[in-house]
């Protein structure tokens, strides 16, 4: 079933190994999840999982899982407890050192797998713009950001050239994976296959080197650029790493180490065969366990500004305190065990948090400016359901453990019989939180939101 010209090609690259590249076709393909580290430890995540896990070898956190085993259906998934995320997939930002306190773009951020592994890194410190240019990729997104718990991300809805000239010089690091001919794909989607033709690669890639013009404008001296694709066409990665660098001679290309069956990119692939295209990697799915990818790491000459000097953020106008909000601060008198700081920005009757390094958002378009918190109506503030996910039981006055028998109808948005003081509860599963519950006259009334109630 795969196309003729692909295959042509595909044969021509592999030689040799393209039998065993064509049976790869014929196996099972392979799952994967990775913990997340903002919200659960390496050791409570493996002694609380009912799942078959078998560790990924490119990533900390990553594990591969048996298909029937479907955690995508278990309440830990609705926990943002761990990400479901195709096993190469993971390779990128495993490859990709992220600091806390920096400033990170995630360019092709939809679904969230990537931009949820970069927030994991950062740790809460500093800023990650996750942008998805279709609006309903886009939303599906922060749906995810939210999900994960992640406090310190914003998420946009733009073209490259919008936030080209929006971030110029702003970012340390960008990740930048583009939007691809799907080749490596071909095993786990069949619309991939039906999609392909050689004119879609060639418009691909002409897309990709348009959108890395952007990229450059918006990183700074010395930071760096990770480029990936799930592709195996030569024209999508090893040539336009070729095109890149040689368009901008002052990025370099970094090695990245090969782990769990990873090969080195071709030189033998480009017009110039230089021998540095080496430095990038390949996942081939008769190599690896997992589909095809592809991936460079780029680094601009020169290092920090002077003294720390950078591009200010200057995004913090209009953001109040919490005294400027007596329905706010009444609520975490009465029920929030922790401190917030005094960055909440209002989106209409939306409250948000906005992180330390909050950038202009001016002429964006804009779905979430950091972590919603709630809404204030007229006499009263009601939390969200993100900020439910963001917050640990030692956070809150109140809490309430689920029973396994409770957890279906919470799910299911059932009001659940309890006794206990008037005020609003951290509904938790195992410890970690699940959403908020308000009590009154021995109910807990579910607060669980009604989008995602389980039917």
């Amino acid at each position: 079933m795969l196309p003729i010209e692909f295959e042509k090609r595909m044969r021509e690259m592999l030689k040799e190994e393209y039998e065993d590249f064509l049976q790869s076709y014929e196996k099972p393909r392979f799952y994967g999840l990775r913990r997340n580290a903002l919200k659960i430890s390496q050791e409570d995540f493996l002694k609380m999982m009912p799942f078959f896990l078998k560790k990924i070898p490119w990533y900390d956190t990553g594990y591969y899982y048996e298909e029937e085993e479907q955690p995508g259906k278990h309440p830990f998934h609705e926990m943002g407890l761990y990400y479901i995320q195709e096993p190469s997939a993971m390779a990128v930002v495993s490859s990709f050192p992220v600091k806390p306190g920096e400033r990170v773009l995630d360019l092709c951020g939809a679904p969230g797998g990537k931009s949820t592994a970069l927030a994991a890194a950062l740790q809460g410190k500093g800023i990650l713009v996750c942008n998805e240019i279709h609006p309903v990729r886009a939303k599906i997104l922060s749906e995810n950001i939210e999900r994960m718990g992640v406090t310190n991300a914003l998420v946009v809805s733009e073209t490259p050239g919008t936030l080209g000239n929006h971030f110029a010089g702003y970012f340390d690091k960008i990740l930048v994976d583009a939007p691809c001919s799907g080749e490596g794909m071909f095993r786990k989607n069949q619309e991939a296959v039906n999609e392909w033709s050689t004119e879609n690669v060639m418009m691909c890639a002409n897309r990709q080197d348009e959108i890395l013009e952007e990229v450059v404008k918006m990183l700074r001296p010395g930071g760096r650029i990770c480029y990936s694709t799930c592709t195996f066409a030569p024209l999508e990665n090893e040539q336009c790493t070729e095109r890149f660098l040689e368009k901008y001679p002052d990025f370099t290309l970094l090695p990245i180490e090969k782990k769990g069956g990873m090969e080195a990119g071709n030189p033998l692939w480009t017009k110039k065969k230089n021998p540095e295209i080496a430095k990038t990697i390949r996942l081939w799915p008769h190599k690896v366990d997992g589909e095809g990818h592809y991936l460079a790491l780029y680094e601009r000459a020169g290092g920090e500004p002077e003294d720390g000097k950078r591009m200010p953020p200057k995004g913090l106008e209009g953001v109040k305190r919490k005294k400027e909000i007596p329905s706010l601060e009444e609520f975490m008198k009465s029920n929030i065990n922790t401190k917030i700081e005094d960055r909440l920005l209002f989106f209409g009757d939306q409250l948000y948090l906005v992180p330390e390094e909050m950038p202009v958002l001016k002429g964006l378009k804009v779905l979430r400016p950091g972590l919603h918190l709630g809404t204030v109506k007229k006499n009263r503030f009601e939390p969200s359901h993100a900020w439910a996910l963001a917050l640990t039981k030692d956070q809150v006055l109140r809490s309430y453990e689920l029973t396994d028998d409770q957890i279906g109808k919470y799910l299911s948005g059932e009001t659940i019989i309890a006794e206990g003081e008037k005020g609003w509860y951290l509904m938790t599963v195992k410890g970690y939180s699940i959403g908020w519950a308000k009590m009154a006259g021995g109910m807990l009334k579910n607060h669980y939101p009604k989008g995602l109630r389980k039917k």
